[in-house]
């Protein structure tokens, strides 16, 4: 049995992690500003700046952190300032944390993103490919809280940049499928900008690897089959028996970002990243292509099903 300690474990991804891992008879703790009564698992109280008695948890234990604000937000400069100290902070003092103990953690988990490379056209994107110097918001943030983990006391280190991680009831698939149902699920600006995707339940397991193997360093969480913008939204109206749409112009994707406060880069921008260290180290995905993935996110669960 592993200790496991998220940071940041309160949050979707947090909760299916911290799932998973005590499905499987790990001890989980939760590190957290607010405990919620209602998680099945020990948690305690931090700012996400000061080290504080939680740091001794961290001792030999495996440290998942995913600490960070949503990114789905207007690309302001507060915002952006937001989105990066939210992630920076909470990792500097868990790496101050760390420095603390006699014994390091076992595996430090960085979370990041598929989007610290920008936008990048028709360029595959393995874990050696170099960094995107734009948009701020995603490249800027990003490298921030890469940077901020580097040096960070652990026998291993391994950052994640995962892609969209499609899931039931979250905010990315919601809000793909209500458009969808309401008649706008056509190609968004020119579709064709990729999207480097990745199921739930492959994510989930691309973490367990992550524990379980010598894997190192930087590592493509994503999907081994991006798609284009228009292919995924084709996917979607068929699985949903949805008829042909008009596609959404650039200009309006700009025009109503405000109204619904939300970035339109994160819809008209893309990149196609391929998860090369994961196939290299034999990695076996159980969703590799998105018609798979989309009919089982969107087909009701199995009766007694606890998730995957």
């Amino acid at each position: 049995m592993r200790k496991l300690v998220l940071a940041g474990g309160s949050g979707a991804l947090g909760r299916r992690i911290a799932e998973d891992f005590a499905g499987r008879g790990h001890e989980v703790v939760i590190l957290t500003r607010s405990p919620n009564p209602e998680l099945g698992y020990r948690q305690l109280r931090w700012d996400g700046e000061t080290v504080g008695e939680w740091a001794r948890e961290l001792s030999g234990a495996v440290l998942v952190n995913l600490a960070g604000e949503l990114v789905d937000r207007p690309p302001t400069r507060a915002n952006v300032d937001l989105l990066t100290t939210s992630r920076t902070r909470p990792t500097e003092a868990l790496r101050a944390a760390a420095t603390t103990l006699p014994e390091p953690p076992a595996v430090w988990i960085q979370s990041s993103t598929a989007a610290i490379y920008g936008d990048r056209g028709e360029e595959p994107l393995s874990e050696e490919s170099p960094l995107g110097d734009g948009p701020p918001q995603m490249t800027d943030v990003a490298g921030a809280w890469e940077a901020a983990a580097e040096g960070a006391p652990a026998a291993r280190r391994v950052t994640l940049r995962a892609g969209v991680v499609l899931d039931r009831d979250t905010p990315a698939l919601n809000r793909l499928v209500g458009l969808t149902r309401w008649g706008l699920g056509g190609r968004v600006g020119s579709g064709r900008q990729w999207v480097s995707w990745l199921h739930i339940a492959d994510y989930l397991a691309v973490v367990r690897h992550a524990v379980e193997t010598e894997l190192d360093g930087v590592v493509n969480a994503t999907g081994p089959e991006p798609v284009r913008n228009a292919e995924l939204m084709a996917a979607l109206r068929q699985r949903l028996g949805r008829p042909p749409a008009p596609p959404t112009p650039a200009f309006l994707v700009r025009m109503g970002a405000p109204l619904l406060r939300t970035d339109p880069a994160l819809a008209l921008l893309g990149r196609r990243c391929l998860p090369r260290r994961l196939l290299d180290s034999r990695f076996e995905f159980r969703y590799p292509h998105l018609g798979g993935a989309l009919s089982d996110l969107l087909s009701p669960p199995a009766s007694g099903s606890a998730g995957w």
